[in-house]
């Protein structure tokens, strides 16, 4: 009896040690940002900046700013910017030389403003994680001016899955 008691504690103890599992920690479990190119008009593999620029989120009315860019400060190649996962539609305003009036405090920049539609999906990460969203069948309309500075807008990939590459070309 006294045998088998060591003997039994000791597969109890490794019955216990190798039922664990790791602890579930989530590493890939963000939402996708949309991301936007800039590119020029006239020779559309070149990539081109955008002077002062400022992103405004119509809907919650913010200004946006990121570790890719800040705010009035002139674009890099690309931006990654969030789409509302509560909706079906996001409406940003662009801003081109974004400054603002000495006197009034209004913004006199270029304002192109842009209504981004989408489908939302969800996708299964991993336990830890949980699902996300996607957004599928992205379409960007420009709402038409005087004075627009973009000039032409294409959805190069339709589905934000990941930030990997470029979805939607801004030509100026």
């Amino acid at each position: 009896m006294k045998k088998i008691i060591p003997i039994l504690l000791i597969v109890s103890m490794l019955y216990y040690v190798s039922s664990c599992e790791k602890d579930d920690i989530c590493v890939d479990g963000d939402t996708p940002l949309l991301v936007i190119g800039f590119f020029d008009i006239e020779d559309t593999i070149a990539a081109k900046t955008v002077s002062s620029i400022r992103i405004r989120n119509i809907d919650i009315d913010s200004v946006l700013t990121n570790s890719t860019f800040g705010d009035r400060s002139n674009s890099p190649d690309s931006l990654q910017v969030p789409l509302r996962s509560s909706a079906t539609s996001t409406m940003y305003q662009i801003i081109s030389g974004s400054q603002d009036d000495a006197d009034t405090g209004e913004e006199t920049g270029n304002i192109d403003t842009l209504t981004i539609s989408y489908d939302l999906g969800e996708a299964f990460v991993s336990r830890a994680c949980g699902f996300v969203i996607n957004y599928n069948n992205i379409t960007v309309t420009l709402n038409e001016g005087a004075e627009n500075w973009i000039q032409d807008i294409s959805v190069v990939q339709p589905n934000v899955e990941n930030t990997d590459s470029i979805h939607v070309k801004i030509f100026h």
